[in-house]
């Protein structure tokens, strides 16, 4: 366990400081996901939105306190009616629609990305990699389960249809992105305090 993330390496570690850099660190986090999930790349089958990568990145950087306290406020200002999620999409009907066990699994692959992180998972390609797709399956389980369960499901073969498998390829590249990306940060961290 080597008990440190990223945004614990940078800026002030304790007093008043520390608590502004957290509150700042949670207000980035929130326009970090909230403009990530406005983000489509074209591809095929399906464009490819940032949101999943974004709330892996920041559970990793952020750890499982500070990051839970991010994804939880995203989701409380998107239930308020902001439109932070895709589409321009806010508020609990929403929230309860199709996409809503996603939402949740957000929250727990946040958690669990910054669990994975505290224990130093975050440090190498492969670590991240394989906490990664555990998120991601974190996401997809609660997130499929629900959508099964819609009035206008038609069954499993539907909702895999639907909800998971148009998604693989797009989710396998930011998964690659962010399995190079959080690694590179704790080395270029390493550089600079060298």
């Amino acid at each position: 366990m080597t008990d440190t993330v990223l945004i614990e390496r940078i800026g002030p570690a304790e007093g008043r400081a520390l608590w502004a850099k957290r509150a700042a660190a949670v207000a980035l986090g929130v326009a970090i996901l909230a403009t990530s999930a406005k983000i489509s790349v074209p591809m095929w089958p399906v464009p490819i939105t940032m949101g999943t990568f974004a709330v892996l990145t920041l559970g990793a950087a952020y750890g499982p306190r500070l990051g839970l306290a991010t994804i939880l406020l995203y989701m409380a200002v998107g239930a308020a009616g902001v439109p932070l999620f895709a589409g321009e999409s806010a508020g609990l009907a929403y929230m309860l629609g199709g996409t809503g066990g996603y939402l949740l699994g957000y929250v727990l692959a946040t958690v669990a990305l910054g669990l994975a992180a505290r224990a130093g998972w975050d440090r190498s390609t492969g670590g991240m990699a394989a906490a990664l797709l555990a998120g991601n399956a974190l996401i997809y389980v609660p997130g499929l389960i629900w959508l099964n369960q819609m009035p206008y499901a038609e069954g499993w073969s539907w909702t895999l249809a639907a909800g998971l498998t148009p998604f693989l390829l797009g989710d396998a590249i930011k998964l690659v992105l962010a399995a190079l990306l959080i690694p590179a940060a704790w080395k270029l961290l390493g550089s600079a305090r060298g």
